[in-house]
């Protein structure tokens, strides 16, 4: 299957074929492969077919080869420097909750209830 296709080897192909998970590419005559659309770029596609067209000719490196399922693995993000400036994300504040605020009788209640119950405890634990 890998005549002159090695792991690690960056190659030129054509897009034969997309698909919501990824891009078929023709390496040559006889060999195609997969770049999974985690593959295609640095950072997050939402959509392929923004990044790729079928017929465009691309740079990709050889991830991985099964020979007896005869799969190739590509990626093209492999080719590309990562970017090195990446766009900051605004760093998101963490939500402040409000705070519930409790009526005068809420705030009796709470303990009271447990001081008016702990003479009756008392009382039984005695019988």
């Amino acid at each position: 299957m890998t005549e002159k296709i090695e792991v690690g080897s960056i190659v030129t192909g054509k897009i034969t074929g997309l698909q919501p998970y990824g891009a078929f590419i023709a390496l040559d005559e006889t060999h195609q492969g997969l770049v999974h659309i985690s593959e295609i770029t640095h950072g997050f596609v939402k959509d392929i077919h923004s990044h790729l067209k079928v017929g465009e000719e691309v740079k990709v490196k050889v991830l991985s080869i099964d020979e007896t399922a005869g799969k190739i693995g590509l990626s093209i993000r492999a080719t590309e420097e990562a970017p090195v400036n990446p766009v900051e994300k605004v760093k998101k504040q963490p939500r402040k909750r409000p705070v519930p605020i409790k009526t005068e009788s809420e705030m009796e209640q709470g303990f009271n209830t447990l001081k008016d119950k702990l003479q009756e405890w008392i009382d039984q634990s005695q019988k």
